[in-house]
């Protein structure tokens, strides 16, 4: 069987074609068949007023995207001069390669991959966990 595979934890909270799902008091697994749905992780969003740098903007609109609050056509075209920005000021960006080619196939969720240590090297590694996700949803989406 094919398909993605959600973990989730207690109360995390997702993104599912624009409705808010919270899991239950227990550790679930999901498999989503349909191709093309759109599915974000809150604990992985990030509010418009946090886009503060090049590269966490660039974040933000990789994750409009796979949010699908942005088509992939629109998301490609902010989102390859943003990066083209981020990589003026980080030396470690590798548009040309990797993220180019992220972007060009519109796989969304890896250049938000990609982008998250380099975006977030100034968060604390348990800041991610205890982020309320709730605060996000509004927000982000």
């Amino acid at each position: 069987m094919s398909g993605l595979i959600l973990k989730l934890r207690p109360h995390e909270e997702l993104m599912i074609n624009g409705v808010l799902v919270e899991n239950g008091e227990r550790n679930a697994r999901l498999r989503v068949k349909t191709e093309g749905a759109h599915i974000l992780r809150l604990k992985d969003a990030l509010k418009p007023e946090e886009a503060t740098t090049p590269l966490k903007r660039a974040y933000y609109i990789a994750q409009l995207a796979v949010a699908g609050q942005l088509s992939g056509v629109e998301a490609g075209a902010i989102l390859t001069e943003a990066l083209e920005n981020a990589s003026e000021l980080s030396p470690d960006l590798d548009v040309e390669t990797d993220l180019g080619a992220c972007v060009a196939r519109h796989d969304f969720y890896q250049v938000m991959r990609s982008l998250r240590g380099l975006a977030f090297a100034d968060r604390a590694p348990d800041e991610d966990e205890g982020a309320s996700p709730s605060g996000r949803a509004a927000a982000a989406i």
